[in-house]
């Protein structure tokens, strides 16, 4: 597989059909500003990582702080005491959209999409957390609307921007490895970061004063408040989090996706533990057919969690981490101990052990955080290299039809052109669940 043919493959299928990506052959630009000018940045979840986020936009001006909890903003509220505070994101847009440049939406996975959209529609760039979005739908939506209004994205799986993981994916792009057939990928969440395999909660404990429990909902279905849930906590509740695969999938399988240019799976599978109504199980293993391109034939892909790992004979018996992955080539093995896709073994090392490094295609980063700064500023829409939403989205909204067949414990068939499963009609619930009345 040469880069220059893999590139232009990957450049004409960011988007479903190519939906208005490109005009008369060149990329599309966002508006640009000075890079000596300050973008008004309005920040959405303050607390945790949201914390993190908006210190990364301290030498930007920010405009504007949006949460819904005030112990869990406080800290951040109190570093920025002079901007102005929101609890509610659509007040927020609609008072300040004309200070606003750009949006950092660092909620609970099931407002993503939500927030995402409504900046985007505004015209404004958007930084989001992973996952992107919440369910299937929402990232066709969300690739959709970037499409349209061609604004300046970024994914936070802040290792796509690590020299190593650009480096992988070119190693992958050169055909280093030959023939590739399948990528086995895993994570130690859940368990100690959050619970899964639980009922709901039979306890109605008050509402905190300190936090508006209606707005925390957000589109989500209507429940009683209950500590079980929040912070953090979400993560293994199906209203509102994406499990271990929506919270690491998408650091750990980010250089396969963009290396071998892995989309629109036709099945996914899985084996896991009891299954829960309303929450994710204790342990998952899910296996995803991709179909061949001109470029490579069909990959499987395997994912493992909950304590669950691949075989050490993958890796010459060596130690598994945490966190990896492994691409399995006719040519060799790459082992990527780590959860950002930067690190890597070359298996047989005797093998490759005099390697030279293929051609460097892929720009290095300034940062993650600052490379979607820059270029909101000076309009590049990073289509190649950022994790914007256009990529972002087809790595998302594959990963999440593994959680649906998680949740309906049978393989499911996916007619990605026409947005369906195919063989179980009653799982297409899951593919696009309707919002919360009056939002």
């Amino acid at each position: 597989m040469t880069n220059k043919t893999s590139r232009r493959r990957f450049l004409k299928t960011t988007i479903a059909a190519g939906a208005g990506f490109w005009v008369s052959g060149r990329p599309a630009r966002a508006a640009g500003k000075s890079p000596n000018e300050k973008l008004g940045v309005a920040c959405v979840g303050i607390g945790g990582r949201g914390a993190d986020n908006v210190g990364a936009m301290m030498n930007e001006r920010i405009v504007a702080l949006c949460e819904v909890d005030e112990v869990r903003g406080g800290q951040t509220f109190k570093r920025l005491s002079n901007v102005t505070k929101f609890a509610d994101y659509r007040v927020m847009f609609d008072k300040l959209h004309k200070q606003i440049d750009a949006v950092v939406v660092s909620t609970p996975d099931h407002m993503h999409a939500p927030i995402t959209l409504a900046a985007i529609e505004l015209g404004k760039h958007v930084y989001c957390e992973k996952p992107l979005v919440r369910t299937v739908a929402e990232a066709r939506r969300v690739a959709e609307a970037t499409a349209k209004h061609k604004v300046v994205t970024q994914m936070g799986n802040g290792g796509n921007a690590q020299s190593g993981a650009r480096r992988n994916v070119e190693l992958l792009r050169a055909g280093v490895l030959g023939t590739v057939r399948e990528i086995h990928s895993w994570s130690d969440r859940p368990g100690t970061f959050w619970k899964q395999a639980l009922d709901r909660p039979i306890e109605t404990p008050p509402v905190p004063a300190t936090l508006k429990w209606d707005l925390w909902l957000g589109v989500a279905p209507q429940r009683p408040y209950h500590p079980a849930y929040l912070p953090g906590k979400w993560r293994g509740w199906y209203d509102f989090g994406t499990g271990a695969i929506g919270d690491m999938a998408c650091h750990i399988c980010n250089v396969a996706f963009w290396g071998l240019d892995l989309r629109d799976p036709t099945a996914i599978e899985c084996e896991c533990s009891e299954p829960y109504e309303e929450t994710y199980p204790a342990w998952s293993k899910v296996k995803w057919e991709f179909p061949g391109n001109s470029d490579r034939p069909g990959v499987r892909l395997y994912w493992y969690d909950g304590g669950k790992k691949p075989s050490p004979e993958l890796i010459e018996n060596r130690e598994l981490p945490d966190n990896g992955m492994i691409v399995v080539g006719e040519k060799g093995t790459l082992f990527m101990p780590s959860a950002d896709g930067a690190a890597r073994v070359l298996l047989p090392e005797d093998k490759f052990k005099d390697l030279k490094q293929p051609p460097r295609t892929i720009p290095d980063s300034p940062g993650h955080h600052e490379e979607w700064i820059r270029n909101c500023k000076n309009g590049d829409l990073g289509l190649d290299y950022m994790s914007h939403f256009g990529r972002a989205s087809v790595m998302t909204e594959s990963l999440l039809l593994g959680t649906v067949a998680v949740r309906v414990g049978k393989r499911i068939e996916w007619d990605a052109k026409n947005r369906k499963i195919t063989n179980i009609p009653e799982a297409n619930q899951y593919i696009d669940p309707p919002y919360r009345k009056g939002w």
